[in-house]
């Protein structure tokens, strides 16, 4: 037997019976019944900010679902979609209740446990990482989760106002993309005026205003657009539906936005719909709407032929009407018109047996893919960049040469282009063309082009411009795999030299992370095995310097605040005097790089270009102005000329190498060679057959038959380098392999 409960809770069941009654769903109304008591009795205690019970909220939610077609495991989920995060209900509970199905999509559904993360994107991240995860097992997660926060939306209002720009600007950042992505056009709009109402009030309510003005003589113009239409139509024996609406209000505000408009400067903000019940009759409406108005030129777009990524098909044109007021027409069948309307949802309202779709069943949802690839090469602000090219830019359609349509974001260059057919076509690109003629790889494709991609097997593959050309984030995602699979020694000496230049900008050094041992937390939190790997991703963009130096240094500010509350004034006292007695630069130094310098710590230093020190060798500091502390071997011309001159008196320290320590180090080797053919082949073959990290490498003969060749390598130590060094000395014709020096 039912349970009765209050009657404001009771009439949000009668709410739901009727939704689905209109909605015209066979469910067995025993077990919604059954999902709306459980939900009743766990959120009893629970309370709104607008003083209702809980339940109203997730009952308005199960409307919402409904009214989108959705099947009877979609209307129970939605029911108990806050159950498992807000109540002691568990997934077994459910799953024994109500089946498996419905637990699985409720856990899809619950938000991520809060996490300490370093910024709200990051947060956002990888709440919208589990959704998509959860979608790619089943999309009704996702349309639960856009009922849940079109009802959140709406009442907004008894929020604080940080909550509600917070709410909206995350609405308009990724639900509204997402529904958009989906083709549910009604829920995109209404998330989109929504979060306007919070984000810019002001521009909110003066076009409201504007238009509830305008409202009556907009209405009266296109009943009488409509009525001659439809005439038209009926003379011609074409059996059509039309309606009028006037277009959304963030769609006004846009507009007013990207093109510098004023409110009373915007004159096509009504849209007429056709509806036919077949194809052809599209063609046929269009040109009796173009024989009856005057188009506007460039205003037209046939989405049948070439439809929207998300399914949408429709004819686009703009008119001017007999008051020389211009107004869209769109024009489509009844099944593309489900599709605008309910989008992915269209697969439950009007196709049968079809409870069960997956995201993976159909090529349409392969972005749900794509955006679960992206996230793993970016960090958080480049993801959530990307993601708004992706799911919500504009579009432009090119054609391949054999004349297949593919639709990019606006902007999309050639090698957007090559990684949309496959990722082997982007890496093998040695070239371009846009109709016919070769063009530069950060060209702007343009509605129509037709692209043809240029390919080579000994192609080097992609650059690192070319994440700085591409406008896509599948492109860059492509791109950035590609280069840390193929360069990850380049990626770790690029990434080194970006992160180092970003934390001397930012007064961060690799001696203070030491000192607190902040890198291990770091290390986890980024799923990194060593410091190395950080550089690699950094040189490849897989992670941005700023953001990782960030950070650094959010913990190491952390981690001096807990050490300083913790110790005692005497401590810090007993510290200051030891680092002023010290003398010997291996007594309470902290490595940089590491060198440990004599009587000074967490210093900028650098390794001298004239002699390349590497670790084993005599080195030596000379404190330069502005620059910290470069380092020099002992037999450094450098050293030899200046260290007993007056202006370097003071000014040289005393150095030494950590024991143990595990680096990396570039240094410079030249050789003395007899000129020969094939000299280089060999020299190269040496460096191969040893596996030597070879930076650099140039050849130039000189007078006399003989020839130089310059090396610029990495290393680990100085043994290591000996070792490069007499295999070197075996190549025939080397007369003399040595160090730079000056």
């Amino acid at each position: 037997m039912s349970e009765t409960f209050e009657p404001m809770v009771e009439q949000c069941y009668k709410d739901l019976e009727q939704k689905i009654a209109e909605a015209g769903l066979n469910v067995n109304h025993d077990r919604v019944r059954a999902a709306f008591e459980c939900a009743a009795r766990a959120h009893a205690p629970q309370k709104r900010r607008d003083g209702t019970p809980y339940v109203t909220h997730v009952a308005a939610a199960a409307c919402i679902v409904a009214s989108m077609g959705l099947d009877e495991d979609s209307i129970v989920a939605a029911l108990l979609h806050d159950t498992i995060e807000d109540t002691p209900i568990t997934h077994d509970d459910l799953a024994r209740e109500f089946g498996v199905q419905v637990a699985d999509i409720v856990e899809g559904v619950t938000k991520l446990t809060r996490v300490n993360y370093t910024s709200r994107e990051e947060l956002q991240m990888e709440n919208l990482r589990k959704m998509l995860l959860a979608m790619n097992k089943d999309i009704r997660v996702i349309l639960i989760k856009l009922a849940d926060r079109f009802h959140n939306m709406l009442t907004m209002d008894y929020q604080t106002p940080e909550k509600q720009r917070l709410k909206s600007l995350e609405t308009m950042e990724i639900y509204a993309p997402i529904a958009h992505r989906l083709g549910i056009q009604t829920i995109k709009w209404e998330l989109e005026d929504l979060s306007l109402k919070y984000l810019d009030p002001v521009a909110y309510q003066a076009i409201t205003e504007n238009i509830e003005a305008r409202r009556p003589q907009l209405e009266a113009f296109m009943t009488r657009m409509e009525e001659k239409i439809r005439a038209r139509l009926d003379e011609w024996g074409i059996h059509c539906t039309t309606y009028h609406r006037i277009k959304h209000l963030y769609s006004i505000y846009r507009k007013m936005y990207t093109q510098k408009l004023e409110l009373n400067e915007i004159f096509d903000i009504c849209a007429l719909r056709v509806i036919v019940d077949e194809l052809p009759d599209c063609y046929n409406v269009l040109g009796q709407v173009h024989d009856m108005f005057k188009p506007v030129p460039g205003k037209f777009k046939d989405y049948i032929s070439t439809p929207k990524p998300n399914g949408y098909q429709s004819l686009h044109t703009t008119v001017i009407g007999g008051e020389a007021i211009p107004f869209e027409v769109q024009i489509r069948t009844w099944e593309m018109h489900r599709t605008a309307v309910y989008g992915v949802a269209a697969h439950w309202k009007y196709k049968t047996g079809s409870s069960g779709v997956r995201v993976g069943d159909e090529e349409q949802f392969a972005w749900v893919r794509r955006l679960l690839e992206t996230q793993q090469e970016t960090d958080a602000e480049s993801f959530f960049s990307e993601l708004k090219v992706d799911m919500f830019a504009d579009e432009v359609f090119v054609f391949t040469p054999r004349g297949d349509v593919s639709s990019l974001p606006a902007g999309a260059t050639p090698i957007d282009f090559a990684y949309s057919v496959h990722s082997a076509v982007g890496n093998h690109m040695v070239g371009a063309k846009v109709n016919g003629r070769i063009v530069p790889f950060g060209q702007e494709l343009q509605n129509g082009d037709i692209v043809e991609i240029l390919t080579s097997k000994s192609a080097p593959g992609p650059s690192r411009d070319w994440l700085a050309l591409a406008k896509s984030g599948s492109a860059r995602t492509k791109i950035k795999q590609w280069l840390k699979r193929e360069r990850r020694e380049e990626n770790i000496i690029q990434g080194r030299e970006m992160l180092e230049a970003e934390m001397r900008r930012q007064g961060v050094s690799m001696a203070m992370v030491s000192e607190y041992d902040v890198l291990p937390a770091v290390l986890k939190k980024l799923s990194m095995n060593e410091l190395d790997d950080i550089y690699a991703a950094v040189g490849y963009g897989g992670l941005s310097a700023a953001k990782t130096v960030n950070r650094l240094r959010d913990d190491l500010v952390r981690a001096k605040n807990m050490e300083s509350a913790a110790r005692s004034p005497l401590d810090k006292m007993n510290d200051a005097a030891q680092r002023r007695n010290s003398r010997d630069p291996a007594e309470s130094r902290r490595a940089i790089q590491g060198v440990l310098i004599e009587g000074l710590d967490n210093c900028l230093i650098k390794f001298a270009r004239c002699c390349t020190p590497v670790a084993g060798d005599e080195i030596v500091g000379f404190i330069t102005r502005g620059f910290g502390v470069s380092i020099h071997r002992t037999d450094c011309n450098n050293y030899s000329s200046h260290s007993t001159r007056p202006d370097g008196e003071g000014r040289w320290v005393r150095a030494a190498w950590v024991p143990g320590y595990e680096g990396r180090y570039i240094t410079t080797l030249k050789l003395g060679c007899v000129d020969r053919n094939g000299l280089v082949m060999d020299i190269a073959g040496v460096l191969n057959s040893i596996n030597a990290k070879v930076r650099s490498f140039n050849a130039r003969s000189l007078s006399g038959g003989m020839a130089i060749a310059t090396l610029s390598l990495e290393v680990r130590n100085l043994a290591e380098l000996r070792g490069i060094m007499n295999r070197l000395s075996t190549v025939q014709g080397v007369k003399e392999v040595a160090r730079s020096s000056s």
